[in-house]
């Protein structure tokens, strides 16, 4: 199985490669429709003592439920706002440990697609926070998407 990188931007909260409070994710397709990610959650993310804040939990499963739609290509990727977000709390998300990020595609509808996302303790591969999400296409017109790399938006090289 072979994995394409999706592009990050430079500020992004989730993907921002320059952002100096954000994720700094990086994100694979593994196949058409799926995207996989790892993270560690640092202390300064936690709600309560070695625990990842749940809206941290949740932006996590926004950005990747919304990346399943997105494709590998970088010059012609489906960007896509949230409608709705649906998020499911299993168990308490653990900062400092292993976290596995993933994200499938769901039904399309013209504009409108729905996707699934998934937390998992990378060890145990037990699912500890899922979510669904609506996601619409941003409009063409919002900005130019010749001028993707000169925004920021293109794959870097893994670290």
């Amino acid at each position: 199985m072979s994995k394409k990188k999706q592009p990050n931007s430079r500020h992004c909260f989730i993907c921002g490669v320059e952002n100096p409070i954000g994720l700094h994710l990086h994100f694979y397709e593994t196949e058409p429709g799926v995207v996989e990610s790892h993270y560690i959650a640092p202390d300064h993310f936690q709600g309560y003592p070695g625990v990842l804040h749940g809206g941290i939990v949740a932006a996590i499963i926004d950005e990747i439920s919304g990346r399943a739609h997105m494709g590998s290509d970088p010059n012609f990727p489906r960007f896509m706002f949230t409608g709705k977000l649906e998020v499911k709390y299993r168990k308490n998300v653990p900062i400092g440990k292993s976290l596995k990020l993933v994200g499938k595609v769901g039904k399309t509808k013209g504009k409108i697609a729905e996707a699934w996302a998934g937390i998992y303790d990378a060890e145990t591969d037990e699912l500890l926070a899922e979510g669904t999400g609506i996601h619409i296409n941003v409009p063409q017109q919002q900005f130019d998407v010749s001028r993707l790399e000169e925004l920021g938006w293109k794959v870097y090289p893994d670290e």
